[in-house]
């Protein structure tokens, strides 16, 4: 059987959207072009890669089996091209992270992976966990970041890193002057939370369940800064990551409330997919997710 770079990425691209017309525009191909790449690849093979129901496709076992090892092809192959035509250094990085990494904690990562590898393309993705995740499974980035705990039996999760929950109100709240409150003071209340399928959510779903019949959610936001303002501007209780408070605390805007019933403590992860090929931009990063931040 013959096939070239172009037929695996052409599959490659269609696998991950499983969709002709939207892989297509991802190599910048016409659709009638990746259709009929596609299918020659699958008249070479002997074999669909895909089951059809119309114009939807979805990747079937053969199809399934093949993708990651189409990737590393492709991967490898561009770090050849890189290394052939003189460019050092890793390739591009496509990373995930969830929101408060992705906000507060992976912009200062990727600043020093760029200043050791100037010449480093890196694309950011943001999402919740779940979301995130996704993303990781489907081939359509490298390595993720994470909040909260996601079980797949095709998913890689090292811990990383401590974090912490922070219960929260604005400073003209009633209970700003207590500093240290009862669980039961703050059931009385409304609170701003993250959506469900986050990892903050996860974390404070779980703290939270022995009191679930009392627990009063005002409102669901998928941004951190949009639960920060709600409670700073009106009567509300929120939690978030201290890593996205300490600004807010230092000024005032906001007051931490020390809460001893909730137990808010979690690990962030470092996730990657078990059949994905490590890239040297991967491994590069993850060397600095594992070192000492610079003081």
């Amino acid at each position: 059987m013959h096939f070239t770079l172009r037929h695996l990425e052409v599959f490659a691209a269609i696998a991950k959207v499983e969709n002709v017309s939207a892989g297509a525009e991802r190599i910048g191909m016409s659709q009638s072009a990746a259709s009929t790449a596609l299918a020659e690849l699958e008249r070479r093979a002997g074999r669909p890669l895909f089951d059809r129901a119309g114009k939807r496709l979805s990747l079937n076992e053969t199809g399934r089996t093949l993708l990651p090892r189409a990737l590393e092809m492709l991967d490898r192959a561009d770090e050849i091209e890189a290394l052939l035509a003189g460019r050092g250094g890793p390739g591009p990085l496509r990373l995930g992270a969830t929101v408060t990494i992705g906000n507060y904690l992976a912009p200062g990562l990727i600043e020093r992976y760029r200043r050791a590898h100037a010449d480093a393309a890196v694309a950011l993705d943001i999402d919740n966990t779940r979301g995130i995740a996704g993303r990781l499974l489907d081939f359509n980035i490298d390595l993720a970041l994470i909040e909260g705990d996601y079980s797949h039996p095709d998913l890689i999760l090292t811990d990383w890193m401590d974090d912490e929950l922070i219960i929260f109100c604005g400073a003209d709240h009633p209970l700003a002057a207590r500093k240290v409150c009862s669980i039961d003071a703050l059931l009385t209340q409304q609170w701003a939370v993250r959506e469900p399928g986050s990892g903050t959510r996860q974390t404070l779903d779980r703290a939270m369940s022995r009191y679930w019949s009392r627990w009063r959610i005002g409102t669901e936001l998928h941004q951190i800064e949009a639960i920060k303002s709600a409670v700073e501007a009106g009567d509300m209780i929120g939690c978030v990551s201290r890593l996205a408070l300490r600004d807010a605390l230092a000024t005032g805007r906001l007051v931490a409330l020390d809460v001893a019933e909730l137990e808010l403590k979690r690990r962030l992860y470092t996730v990657v997919h078990r059949q994905k090929y490590a890239t040297a931009g991967m491994s590069l990063f993850l060397e600095i997710c594992r070192a000492p931040p610079p003081q």
